[in-house]
């Protein structure tokens, strides 16, 4: 690996304990001792992308699922032990023609086998979508690693380990955000001083009487939430705002997650609104979904953005008039 500091290529043995051998400084991570295989340079370019060089912030759940999103898209099969099956089963098996030996034609036999179930793993794709660390874990673990050795965490990165503060009670859009890491990267972008958004993890009665966003997960549960939240509250303007699962399936640029398979009353409910395929149900219900910490930042901020603007103006008479006549503008966000 680079360190950090100097810039100079070590060996492993170069560097015992995270500590450079040639310039004598300690760095965070080390790509042979943990999970994700990340190091120090890795992090700040990824962070230096997300952050479009320092003008929007991110969340350490963004991040970690930037740094996920190759592994996400590989099968968990290692392949090197299949060729080794197999070369030692055709060689057991040549062995065993040569002397007349059943037991080694069995070994080869049980060896060519067993390389081939590696093969079907890796077709089937089994492991993929599937994080090597979870969220909470990279949190925990790299981060805080990182923070022992830097005092803080990467630069522009932010804390997401416990959801905004709401404001005093207002009459403004309400923005029904289950997920506590893209709550704060919003809360931290400004979205919510800049337009009186009031952020909430739960849709049970949210404060005022101004229309009610949702935004969520392109998975099962994620996808049900507008339908509940309608629910809840009745003669309430509810507004879906996504993320829409046809903006990311079957995309190759949108890497999904995998989890728990959802429960059949979820699938259920799911299938009764009539807005999603066969093959789109089938997939939610093996566990596949598309978190919102994989939209990149900038887009989600300007997506919010649009969708705040949009039900602020239509909700207050005296905005639709005056944007009407053209004495308003709205500034929208860089893509």
């Amino acid at each position: 690996m680079i360190c950090p500091h100097c810039e100079k290529s070590l060996l492993r043995k170069e560097r015992p304990g995270n500590v450079c051998g040639k310039c004598g400084r300690r760095y965070a991570l080390d790509p042979k001792t943990n999970a994700m295989g990340l190091n120090d340079l890795r992090v700040r370019r990824i962070v230096l992308r997300l952050t479009q060089g320092g003008q929007v912030p991110c969340t350490s759940g963004q991040l970690w699922y930037a740094l996920s999103r190759t592994s996400l898209r590989n099968t968990r099969v290692e392949m090197g032990c299949a060729v080794v099956l197999a070369i030692a089963g055709v060689v057991a098996g040549l062995v065993g023609l040569g002397q007349g030996s059943v037991a080694f034609g069995a070994v080869g036999g049980v060896a060519l086998l067993a390389a081939s179930g590696f093969v079907v793993a890796k077709v089937k794709g089994v492991g993929r979508g599937r994080p090597r660390l979870a969220r909470d874990a990279f949190r925990t673990g790299p981060l805080e690693e990182w923070k022992k050795v830097y005092g803080a965490l990467p630069a522009g990165v932010v804390d997401d380990s416990r959801y905004p503060r709401p404001p005093a009670p207002a009459d403004g859009v309400v923005l029904v955000c289950p997920d506590r890491s893209v709550a704060v990267f919003l809360d931290a972008a400004g979205l919510t001083a800049r337009h009186g958004v009031t952020l909430t993890a739960v849709p049970a009665a949210p404060p005022g009487r101004g229309p009610v966003l949702v935004l969520h997960d392109a998975a099962a549960d994620g996808l049900l939430l507008p339908h509940r939240v309608r629910t809840a509250l009745p003669g309430r303007r509810v507004v879906d705002i996504g993320l829409p699962l046809g903006a990311v399936h079957g995309r190759d640029r949108a890497v999904p997650v995998r989890g728990d398979r959802p429960g059949a009353d979820v699938m259920k409910a799911l299938e009764s609104t009539g807005e999603f395929s066969g093959e789109q149900l089938t997939w939610l219900a093996r566990g596949w979904g598309f978190p919102l910490v994989g939209v990149p930042p900038a887009r989600l901020l300007a997506a919010v953005s649009r969708a705040v603007e949009r039900a602020g103006t239509q909700a207050a008479p005296q905005r639709r008039r005056a944007a009407a006549l053209g004495f308003m503008t709205w500034p929208e966000e860089g893509p």
